[in-house]
């Protein structure tokens, strides 16, 4: 064979064919569908984080709003002044002021003080017969019960009423408090003893 070789030409391409299911047998896969990314979940996990921060948050702006007589119930000082307060009335014989405390809030609502007033005679009587004066000394120790109401115990000086024998030593006692508003000093807060026991001897 002499002279260059002679490539064969080439034809033109073959058309595309306009039915892609004539070159594939049978059906075409069906188009494959790409999962969606989900937002709810981070949505729902900031929404709840955001939740505990406000709850965090209210919780200490109220422990820092509260006041202290809530937080304590009452002072030592404000113990000591009602329970110096009902014991004078029981010395005095002043049985508005007693059933002012042992009603617990009660007096100002309750219509008929008769039979109150008659039991804090009879406390006062019981009272007189075995003191002629009794002073707090001390406040030993307050044990909360609630936001308004807590157990006093408490170190008093006697003396005693004639025809009895005078103590050896210091009393003590114990009293049941509650802060309750009086509509008689105008919505202010009051301590009540709502109940006293000696500690060696009986209730008044």
């Amino acid at each position: 064979m002499t002279g260059p070789y002679q490539y064969p030409e080439s034809g033109p391409p073959e058309p595309y064919p306009e039915d892609p299911s004539s070159i594939y047998p049978g059906m075409l896969p069906p188009p494959v569908q790409y999962p969606k990314r989900r937002r709810w979940p981070r949505i729902l996990a900031v929404l709840l984080t955001l939740a505990v921060l406000a709850a965090v948050l209210t919780v200490v702006i109220a422990v820092e709003r509260k006041p202290a007589q809530q937080q304590g119930v009452v002072s030592d000082d404000q113990a000591k002044a009602a329970i110096q307060q009902y014991l004078n009335a029981l010395i005095d014989g002043d049985d508005e002021t007693i059933a002012r405390h042992t009603l617990c809030g009660l007096y100002d609502a309750v219509k008929d003080r008769k039979a109150d007033l008659a039991v804090a005679t009879l406390a006062s009587d019981a009272f007189r017969k075995q003191f002629t004066r009794a002073d707090v000394t001390k406040i030993d120790k307050i044990v909360p019960w609630s936001g308004t109401q807590a157990q006093v115990l408490f170190t008093m000086q006697v003396t005693a009423a004639r025809g009895q024998q005078a103590p050896r030593e210091d009393q003590q006692g114990v009293a049941q408090l509650l802060v309750a508003k009086s509509a008689k000093k105008g919505g202010a807060d009051e301590v009540l003893v709502c109940s006293y026991v000696m500690r060696t001897g009986g209730q008044y």
